[in-house]
């Protein structure tokens, strides 16, 4: 496919993980790296008039922001802007942070809670909704994905359709109805094994809040997540043909 993907990103510059997301975006969705064009949020909010000037919008995650903790620079101008990519329904996926940052521009609400923190592979479960949408339906009934969050959406914005949840979280994607625009709380546009890599560069971090015993499961329960793969490319696929 011949399209150039704005890819928003709140990463520091030392943040290894700012160009590793690029990569994976642009591998999952099988585009070329300089199809995905990073904008740094950390920079400036992105205005609605560059975003229309590429062919979708996707959002990434955070290492250190945080939706709650209102600490991403310029984070109520960032809102109003996604708010206003959803009014003209301009083709939109984000993951993670990205997640949070829909649910709070739309009118939800996302909260802090470490003791649901999901790090690793996790176990997600399609809704009726899920099963019925036009994206998500290709999904089993159960699915692998991964996850690295501690902020968690309490409440969905009004008119959303809830896809899927997990056992420590009941939200964990949504899409605008009528529109082509996606958000997803894992991130399918990595892989089992470049989850564990994030997770094992900041494995000294996780040792504070982990047991010993916590930290064996995560460990043990990192697995790839070969449905949740196809997601992007599906996107892409839905909604350019």
């Amino acid at each position: 496919m011949k399209l150039k993907i704005l890819l928003l990103q709140a990463r520091h510059k030392h943040d290894l993980a700012l160009h590793e997301e690029r990569q994976s975006f642009a591998d999952r969705a099988g585009l070329d790296i300089e199809q995905i064009v990073p904008h740094d949020m950390l920079q400036s909010p992105p205005t609605l008039a560059q975003i229309r000037q590429y062919d979708a919008l996707m959002v990434g995650g955070s290492g250190a922001f945080s939706v709650p903790k209102q600490n991403l620079p310029n984070q109520p101008a960032v809102l109003d802007v996604l708010a206003e990519v959803v009014e003209i329904g301009h083709p939109t996926f984000a993951s993670c942070f990205g997640f949070h940052l829909m649910v709070s521009a739309l009118g939800g609400r996302v909260i802090y809670d470490p003791d649901c923190m999901e790090v690793g592979t996790y176990e997600l479960f399609l809704t009726e909704n899920g099963r019925a949408d036009e994206l998500f339906n290709y999904l089993p009934g159960s699915f692998n994905v991964q996850l690295g969050h501690k902020d968690r959406a309490e409440q969905l914005p009004d008119g959303v359709l809830n896809l899927a949840s997990s056992l420590n979280a009941p939200y964990q994607a949504f899409r605008i109805p009528g529109k082509p625009i996606w958000t997803t709380q894992f991130h399918p546009e990595m892989t089992g094994a470049e989850n564990r890599i994030r997770f094992d560069r900041y494995v000294d971090e996780y040792a504070s809040i982990y047991s010993p015993e916590e930290l064996t499961a995560v460990l043990d329960r990192f697995a790839e997540s070969p449905e949740a793969d196809e997601l992007i490319p599906r996107f892409l696929e839905t909604v350019f043909g």
